[in-house]
């Protein structure tokens, strides 16, 4: 990597700190997790581009590559903040790839539960979307048929929150009108390939605060006169969850690298399976090295671990993945496998 590159990525991470260190406190969590849209937030986010980071400057977009806009969500992740950055670059990307315009403003997907299905033509939508991603904050939302795209105005009927405290819509569509249409070949398959990497990114990020809050309490807190990171069973259990959050990351970078152009099936296989294996014993170990104080709202190590208890579970979780990588693997025989490992 050139150093050019690595300054300008630096450059982008202390945007993202910038912002949210002057937006994203405590408060505006619990605001959020109460139901307050995070205004101030997302408007901060807009300004320097980051919901639009990953279309070309001809849309609209930042112009970044895909995988500086992915280290800016990853980023995000790990300051946990409480609005739709994952879902409105993850439609974008839909939209973009099938000719339409991305409007302003936040954009959510559906459907993101695997037996859920809509119908689209070229006109409407029909159908129900369970648990959708902030669908009833958002003001439009990408719809995926088997082969075609539509965008619609998003309307919801019911909503719950996942274990994060980050709204799951219910949404009902009895032939709604869309606001746009396109056909887009395999269009749910690539939602769920999309919102898959997408959170393999997120879960990377929630990961590398777990690891920075497990270190600087490992060496705050003191236990027979020296801090705790100072005795061995401590330390070993530190590099257990430094061990995983870096195969997170290389999982979820290996796949933004392999995903550019469209998401690439093996690569996201391999990084939502890895990195939710690492979200729950990353989780684990981050709470064991807190002890009691880690389990208490007051900490603010819940605001990531309950973030990578939800997202790991979303998109299909390291199971589904891991069957879906065995079938791949099968299908393609023995003589591919090595190949297959190794590509470049």
């Amino acid at each position: 990597m050139s150093a050019g590159v690595q300054s300008m990525q630096q450059d982008l991470l202390t945007t993202v700190d910038r912002v949210c260190e002057a937006h994203c406190d405590r408060a505006l969590r619990e605001a959020a997790e109460a139901g307050t849209w995070p205004a101030a937030l997302w408007e901060a986010f807009e300004e320097v581009g980051l919901p639009r980071a990953a279309l070309p400057e001809s849309a609209g977009g930042a112009g970044l590559d895909f995988a500086d806009a992915m280290l800016a969500l990853r980023r995000s992740a790990f300051h946990a903040a409480p609005v739709p950055l994952a879902e409105t670059i993850l439609a974008g990307r839909m939209l973009h790839a099938a000719g339409l315009e991305v409007p302003a403003g936040a954009i959510t997907v559906a459907p993101v539960v695997l037996v859920d299905s809509l119908k689209v033509n070229s006109k409407t939508v029909t159908g129900e979307a369970h648990r959708v991603p902030w669908g009833d904050q958002c003001s439009h939302a990408v719809v995926a048929g088997d082969d075609e795209i539509g965008l619609v105005s998003a309307t919801s009927i019911a909503t719950e929150r996942n274990l994060a405290g980050e709204p799951r819509a219910r949404l009902r569509f009895d032939s709604a009108p869309l606001v746009a249409f396109a056909r887009l070949p395999g269009a749910r398959a690539r939602l769920e390939l999309e919102g898959a990497l997408a959170r393999s990114v997120q879960m990377a990020g929630a990961l590398e605060r777990a690891l920075d809050q497990a270190l600087g309490y490992a060496n705050e807190r003191v236990q027979f006169g020296r801090p705790i990171g100072k005795f061995q069973a401590v330390q070993h259990m530190l590099a257990i969850l430094a061990g995983q959050v870096a195969a997170a990351i290389a999982a979820a970078e290996g796949g933004v690298e392999a995903s550019a152009r469209a998401p690439d099936e093996f690569a996201v296989a391999v990084a939502k399976s890895r990195a939710g294996e690492a979200a729950g014993r990353g989780a684990e170990i981050a709470h064991q090295v807190h002890g009691a104080m880690g389990f208490t709202r007051e900490h603010s190590l819940h605001y990531c671990t309950r973030r990578l208890w939800s997202w790991r579970d979303e998109f299909g979780n390291e199971s589904y993945w891991q069957q879906r990588l065995g079938r791949k693997v099968a299908a393609a025989g023995a003589d591919a496998l090595w190949p297959m490992l190794t590509r470049s």
